[in-house]
Parts: structure tokens; sequence; C-alpha cells
């Protein structure tokens, strides 16, 4: 089975691909990469709640270009 792709989107804004922290610039290349020939192209996009809307947008909007066909937008719980 094939690992899913999850984006994480920490309180201070910055991405990470898994562990690899990747600038916003360089996440669509990255995402295509990764995306590639999967046969399931889903990406989860992991937001801290202190995360601004439009920044988990816009990491909506790249995984989009790079070739997801299904997102899933999901934020931490506050404990």
């Amino acid at each position: 089975t094939e690992e899913v792709l999850t984006v994480y989107v920490d309180q201070q804004g910055r991405a990470f691909l898994g562990t690899e922290e990747v600038s916003l610039a360089r996440l669509f290349d990255r995402l295509k990469e990764k995306i590639g020939s999967r046969e399931d192209k889903l990406v989860v996009i992991r937001a801290d709640r202190a995360v601004i809307l439009n920044k988990a947008v816009k990491v909506m909007d790249i995984a989009k270009a790079a070739g997801a066909e299904r997102l899933c937008l999901a934020t931490e719980k506050e404990f």
C-alpha cells in the first residue's frame, strides 16, 4: 500500500512534506515528484489551528496544481 502524502503546516506557516521542511516555492515540484503516477492522488494537509486559513488554501492550490485529485484538510485538536 502507498504511504499517504501529508503536508503539515505549522504555527509559523512552514510547510513539511513528511519530515522534510519545504518552502512553498519548492512544494509544487516536490509534490509533483511524489504524486507522479500514484494510483491514489490524495494529499492530506494537516494545519495547526493557529495557521491562517489563506496559508492552508495556498498549500491546497499547490497540491491541486501538482496533480492531487483528492484533498483532505485536517486541523490539529486543541488539548
